[in-house]
């Protein structure tokens, strides 16, 4: 299948109904900012024929009709969108603070995280709720956000074998990035805290409670104050 270049964007054929574009061989703000637009422009002025878009941290997945749409019939629609991806702005992203009691039970792996980077328990949380963590994309199950910006101190690989169960509420990191499971779900990630927040709600107006661009921060919190706060 082969692949084209639209500027800085390049599309691939991924199936014989899905077309693949991506802005990005690494995660990049600016790769994101541009996924964004295009799915806002999509939303906007939808092309028939579309059934789903899939973002991902560089890349937008575009699943269609292959009864309406040729790959490069599609392209070619596409190429246009990208045109004008500079003339609407984003909107302003909202910020979101997440609870998170660290450490213990709430979170088995934060001593081996701490112990790999030569850092205390308290360096490690620290490191964790210093930074400002962008929503790249949700994906995995319902409600599960990719944030970006995990302090490089902090960078640590997935477990060598994944959990059967990770508990919901658990908030994770595998590699440079950081996350928080909605359901009780097998898992790989390394387990720092837990958030007593519900992060998917289907009786919810917004079933999520991360969006794409949202900003958040994790701040800690007690135990007590864990068990006050927990399903609200």
């Amino acid at each position: 299948m082969a692949t084209t270049e639209h500027g800085t964007a390049q599309f691939r054929p991924a199936s014989d109904n899905s077309l693949l574009i991506y802005f990005d061989q690494h995660i990049s703000l600016a790769a994101h900012q541009q996924v964004a637009k295009l799915l806002r422009l999509l939303e906007l002025q939808p092309i028939s024929g579309i059934a789903n878009l899939h973002p991902a941290y560089c890349s937008v997945l575009v699943k269609f009709d292959a009864l309406k749409l040729r790959h490069d019939e599609l392209e070619n629609r596409l190429r246009l969108y990208l045109e004008r991806l500079d003339e609407g702005s984003l909107p302003e992203p909202r910020h979101r603070e997440i609870p998170v009691c660290y450490g213990g039970e709430y979170g088995p792996d934060l001593a081996e995280v701490s112990d790999t980077h030569s850092l205390s328990a308290q360096q490690a949380i620290d490191l964790h709720v210093s930074a400002t963590y962008i929503v790249y994309f949700l994906g995995f199950v319902p409600g599960f956000a990719y944030l970006g910006g995990l302090p490089e101190a902090l960078a640590t690989p997935r477990l060598p074998m994944p959990r059967r169960r990770v508990p919901p509420g658990s908030v994770g990191i595998a590699g440079h990035q950081s996350g928080v499971y909605p359901f009780a779900t097998p898992g790989g990630w390394r387990l720092i805290g837990r958030t007593p927040l519900a992060m998917f709600r289907p009786d919810r107006a917004a079933m999520s409670f991360l969006s794409i661009g949202d900003r958040v921060h994790f701040t800690p919190i007690s135990p007590e104050r864990f068990a006050a706060l927990e399903n609200t």
